[in-house]
């Protein structure tokens, strides 16, 4: 009878697990935080500048901007953020306290929910994802819950970590532009409608304006899209509605751009949550751009090029 009732136990803890949604995985709310705070394994990485994260942070957070997971200055590349080798990819989520066995929840600690979604996108470039999650509403949703917030400094832990498995979620420009048009496949543009519609120019890191417009027959879905007024991440059913109106169809592969491949990442994360295969063009529309060659619609002046 005893191991009749714990089959069906483990069945049943089966079960549920096999239920659970992407989106249970990719995000945690802060019912879940308060129950798992004191974790032995919990690592907490609030994003933000120093300023907000001194002014008040959840107890044993660690403060961080995109810096510490993006790769070092003298890569010889122009472009504004890109990610780390493997390498130097391990060596910055160790300093984090990472390790092996951590469960790694990312928040925003103010308003800079595209720069913690890039967080978490690196994670799962790591290979971390299937322990990592975002903290819906970030501290703004900890604190309207009651949570408590503390001014001390978090003392500095390393973690270790095996050597990374680097996911194949990025692309470059070439595979971008070999996808062109292929069934199965969603280019996105990430950026603000102004951007997209050729209305507004992005810049480059000396001065030079990118080409106006989008990448040729991309789909638009602005990254403020993805999130209610209150930063929390809008429902399932409001995101595949944006996504069916954008024309992205339910199985294809989303790839996603912006200007420089921070933006994207809130709609690849709402993706995800639609369980779209999703790939990151890293270079963005800095790159793309940087190659003439390379078509752009550009809708305010209603021509291809």
């Amino acid at each position: 009878m005893r191991n009749a009732l714990l089959a069906f136990v483990l069945l049943l803890v089966a079960g549920v697990a096999a239920a659970a949604t992407p989106r249970d995985a990719l995000l945690v709310d802060t019912a879940w935080l308060k129950q798992h705070l004191h974790d032995r394994n919990l690592v907490l990485l609030q994003v933000g500048d120093q300023a907000s994260f001194d002014a008040g942070h959840i107890a044993g957070a660690r403060g961080i901007t995109l810096k510490d997971v993006s790769a070092g200055d003298g890569n010889g590349n122009a472009l504004s953020l890109e990610m780390p080798n493997a390498a130097e990819l391990r060596e910055k989520l160790e300093a984090l306290g990472i390790s092996d066995d951590s469960r790694v929840i990312v928040l925003f600690g103010t308003d800079w929910v595209t720069p913690s979604t890039r967080v978490l996108f690196t994670l799962q470039y790591a290979g971390l994802g299937a322990r990592a999650s975002l903290l819906d509403g970030g501290l703004p949703a900890w604190v309207r819950a009651g949570g408590a917030v503390t001014k001390a400094p978090t003392p500095a832990k390393r973690g270790k970590l095996a050597p990374l498995a680097l996911q194949p979620i990025v692309v470059d420009a070439a595979t971008v532009r070999a996808r062109l048009g292929t069934p199965g496949y969603a280019i996105v543009d990430g950026r603000a409608a102004a951007f997209y519609d050729g209305v507004d120019h992005g810049m480059n890191r000396d001065g030079s304006m990118h080409r106006p417009g989008h990448v040729h027959g991309a789909h638009s879905i602005p990254f403020t899209s993805i999130a209610n007024d209150d930063l929390m991440v809008k429902s399932t059913a409001e995101l595949r509605a944006l996504f069916d109106r954008a024309g992205v169809k339910p199985h294809d592969t989303v790839i996603g751009y912006c200007h420089v491949g921070m933006q994207t990442t809130a709609m690849l994360l709402a993706a995800r949550i639609l369980d779209h295969p999703v790939l990151l063009y890293d270079g963005s529309f800095q790159d793309w751009s940087g190659h003439a060659d390379y078509p752009v619609d550009n809708p305010s002046e209603g021509s291809a090029k």
